[in-house]
């Protein structure tokens, strides 16, 4: 009997598959490229129109020798990597290796694995898609130009190990921009002036007086701007005793829609505000999702649709399965009277359906004993945001009323849930959004010319706030909305601005380090086409234009090289050394009076005088709120150093704060700052110091690292466990601002309120 042999990428997806195809198919898996450009050159040859030198990936020699013989025992070739440009060129570099002469290769496309879906693709198979392979050299030939050739000139001009990239220093540049524009926000004071009012006994009810609150709006014809607390005050003191009446009450019925179903970039967003989880760990989640869950007896079984895909369009076979399960959970009144459609944004290349789960059945509470934690989170969100968009808007009554107290106009709103419509399952989220989307407060019955009594006026001080620092969702939306990178791009450009320290995390906001801030300086003053984002947008879309065979992407390449190459050369001669010349500040030298240059060593940036050697004044600096950069003054400890006996000074570097000698630089000798803790390990004399990850979060570790690997994301008290004795208890924040004392033992349960005195137990004492 004949059989197929079917390749894909993940091991997982293979098995997937192979439940589902049986006998007839040998399913193998190539896990990920087996080829690619060379890492230690270039790989591209300038001369030969832009020839990629593309070589089999160190270790895959075997994969493919593996994939070869399973070849040599079938009768066809079926190639089914992911459904987009990366899958392409893994489809397309297989076919390259692959030595079975004559037999027929297929290209087949899995958008979901079900048994119906991929019985569909095995029976349309496709050949290779030459122009969404080109697409993707396009984007890796011009990802490898910008990487391989600007990154050296920053090794030897700041350090090694930096890299600049066509997209994540565009990504770059807006964080750093973005900081710019808060540094340079000047806070205005304004004053608000609430009204505590009540609407009185309801004649008609005879209710109790209801109270609300209201905001003054206009004083006279104008809106009511309120600039010191002097005005304010003034204000109060003329609208104190004059009598409030309803001058105006509107309502009406607002119906609000429901968002529509995710596309990569929106469920990336959506999981960063409900989950708080970064875009490669929503990746990360939703790829195993896709490839398949092992869910009990029914083996593995694909749980969501493609999840790289920039179109909000679904089958009617999904959207039909969704109003039947809206209709028998719901009732009628949840179901629109037909299908809801939702329009692909201008630049979505439709080539995918939205996320959405493979089956409605398969609920959440269905599946939830099968998936780990973070997997049914983010599955609960997909299956949430799918039936939804297929439910009733919600009916939501406003009502605005305008109330006057002599020439003065105060004006209060509020609104009512009348109907929840898709929202009793699924809100989206906004960003800093505090109330979850919840409806304001209900205004009691107010009429025309009814009389109010006012109880107290409050007048408040604000003042304006600068923009916000961008999150991993506000980017993300940034990026696709100036048309930067594409859905399976925003992940990694996420991931390599924040592994090369460019930004750190500062809760959950992206703030740019001094690393990125110099980076970006030298990236956008030597190479400005690079970092432009209209030049980086046009590029994508020109990339689009290749999939779509309407550019020829070595045109594009030449195109883009002819001016690169000027950058290139202009850069190699004027682009500021850090390491010898350094960043000009404005300021000067204590000891000579010269200008400050900013320089970097491998123990990271400091200031020194530009005549240096004539003057060798070094110092650490700090920038203020604003920005600007200041002289850090060292504090002086009573530790000594133990290389040269001279005192130990405190500093502050990129980890947080550490000793360093005084006798810098004849001694460059440092040394964590310890937190009065001994390390618990048995035998070890080292002290536990506070340290800072790469990611910005503390944790407590031992001073002998790495002889001693002792690591605590709590903070150690040296307070003895009263039940397993162990010589440290840790500090465990709760939300609200409560503490709880715990044992680090994992065998032992103790837990207490308070940190326990000698003798005493708390609520994990052993019975």
């Amino acid at each position: 009997m004949s059989k197929s042999l079917l390749i894909v990428e993940s091991p997982t997806k293979a098995k997937t598959l192979e439940r589902y195809l049986g006998k007839d198919f040998i399913v193998k898996a190539s896990v990920g490229h087996v080829k690619d450009l060379p890492k230690n050159k270039l790989g591209i040859d300038l001369e030969k129109r832009f020839l990629p030198e593309y070589r089999v990936i160190r270790g895959k020699k075997k994969i493919i020798n593996e994939l070869n013989k399973a070849a040599a025992k079938a009768d066809a070739i079926y190639l089914g990597p992911d459904p987009d440009r990366e899958g392409e060129a893994i489809a397309w570099h297989i076919a390259e290796e692959m030595q079975q002469d004559g037999k027929p290769i297929h290209r087949v496309l899995f958008y979901e694995l079900t048994q119906k879906a991929i019985k569909q693709s095995l029976e349309h198979p496709s050949p290779l898609n030459k122009s969404l392979y080109e697409a993707q050299q396009a984007r890796r030939i011009l990802d490898r130009l910008v990487g391989y050739l600007i990154s050296p000139l920053l090794w030897s001009k700041v350090k090694r190990g930096l890299s600049a990239g066509r997209v994540q220093s565009v990504a770059l540049r807006l964080v750093c921009e973005r900081e710019k524009e808060i540094q340079a926000f000047d806070p205005e004071e304004y004053w608000t002036i609430g009204a505590d009012l009540e609407a009185g006994v309801d004649k008609q009810s005879h209710g109790p007086s209801q109270g609300f609150s209201a905001q003054l709006a206009r004083c006279g014809n104008k809106k009511c701007k309120i600039s010191t607390g002097t005005e304010a005050h003034k204000l109060v003191d003329a609208i104190r005793s004059l009598p409030f009446k309803v001058t105006k009450v509107e309502q009406k019925m607002r119906r609000r829609s429901p968002a529509p179903p995710f596309i990569t970039s929106t469920l990336q967003q959506e999981a960063a505000r409900k989950l708080r989880f970064p875009a490669r760990r929503t990746m990360g989640v939703a790829q195993r999702l896709y490839e398949g869950i092992e869910l009990g007896d029914q083996g593995a079984v694909g749980l969501i649709t493609y999840m790289r895909t920039d179109s909000t369009r679904l089958s009617q076979e999904a959207v039909a399965a969704a109003r039947d399960y809206i209709q028998a959970e719901y009732g009628k009144d949840y179901l629109p009277s037909k299908p809801v459609a939702y329009k692909a944004q201008k630049a979505a290349q439709d080539a995918h359906e939205a996320i959405r789960p493979t089956d409605v059945k398969r609920t959440p509470e269905a599946v939830s004993r099968y998936l780990s934690k973070e997997q049914l989170r983010l599955y609960t969100l997909i299956w949430q945001r799918f039936v939804a968009c297929q439910m009733a808007p919600a009916r939501i009554a406003q009502t605005a009323v305008d109330i006057s107290a002599g020439e003065y106009v105060f004006r209060a709103s509020g609104s009512v849930i009348e109907f929840p419509g898709f929202m009793s399952i699924y809100v989206e989220s906004q960003e800093d959004e505090s109330n979850g989307g919840k409806a304001e407060d209900r205004l009691p019955e107010l009429h025309e010319g009814q009389v109010l009594e006012l109880v107290k006026l409050d007048p408040r001080q604000h003042f304006t706030q600068p923009p916000p620092r961008f999150s991993e969702a506000s980017l993300i939306k940034e990026l696709e909305e100036l048309g930067i990178g594409r859905p399976s791009t925003y992940a990694a450009i996420l991931s390599t601005i924040l592994d090369r320290e460019y930004v750190t995390l500062d809760r959950q906001r992206l703030k740019p380090t001094e690393l990125g801030l110099m980076v970006n300086n030298l990236v956008v003053k030597n190479f400005p086409r690079i970092v432009d984002v209209d030049f980086t947008a046009k590029m994508e879309n020109s990339l689009d234009e290749v999939e779509r065979t309407e550019f020829p992407y070595v045109e594009l390449l030449e195109e883009f090289y002819s001016q690169f190459q000027k950058s290139l050369k202009s850069a190699e001669s004027n682009m500021i050394n850090l390491k010898t010349e350094g960043w000009p500040t404005d300021l000067k030298c204590p000891e000579s009076g010269h200008p400050l240059h900013i320089k970097w060593s491998r123990h990271g940036p400091f200031l020194a005088c530009s005549t240096y050697p004539d003057c060798s004044f070094t110092s650490d600096y700090e920038r203020d709120e604003k920005g600007r950069i200041q002289l850090r003054t060292d504090r002086a400890t009573e530790e000594v150093c133990d290389k040269c006996g001279r005192p130990m000074i405190l500093k502050s570097g990129r980890f947080g704060e550490f000793l360093a000698c005084s006798g810098y630089p004849e001694c460059k000798n440092t040394r964590s700052v310890g937190i009065g803790v001994p390390c618990p390990r048995q035998g070890c004399d080292g002290q536990l110091v506070e340290r800072v990850s790469k990611k910005g979060r503390r944790f407590y570790g031992c001073s002998n690292y790495p002889e001693c690997n002792s690591l605590f994301w709590n903070q150690p008290v040296a307070k003895s466990c009263p039940v397993c004795h162990s010589p440290i208890l840790l500090e465990k924040k709760l939300r609200g601002g409560k503490v709880k004392w715990v044992c680090p033992n994992p065998e032992c349960k103790y837990e207490a309120d308070d940190i326990p005195e000698n003798g005493s137990t708390g609520k994990g004492e052993a019975g």
